[in-house]
């Protein structure tokens, strides 16, 4: 049987990419594992992750809760570096 860890693992994401996955949609973490390496795979959904990760981090920010907008910063710093998405992306 496969844990939580192993599918992490199978993914193209990282564990803090998919907490803020499941943060972001309110799903459970296996969902936002699935979810989170559909999206990878293209563009447009690569683009969508970096919208979620970056909507945390306002919302934490508008809660007060800045130690987890910090986290979520650098998850999404490490996000786009590793997803290349800083060119072409029309956001940022």
């Amino acid at each position: 049987m496969l844990t939580l860890e192993d599918c992490i693992g199978l993914s193209e994401l990282d564990e803090e990419e998919i907490l803020a996955i499941a943060e972001h949609e309110h799903i459970p973490e296996m969902a936002a594992v699935e979810m989170g390496n559909y999206l990878c795979h293209t563009p447009e959904g690569e683009r969508r992750i970096r919208r979620m990760i970056m909507d945390d981090i306002s919302k934490a920010r508008e809660q007060g809760d800045t130690r987890h907008a910090a986290v979520l910063k650098t998850v999404l710093k490490r996000y786009v570096a590793e997803h290349h998405l800083g060119h072409g992306s029309g956001e940022g």
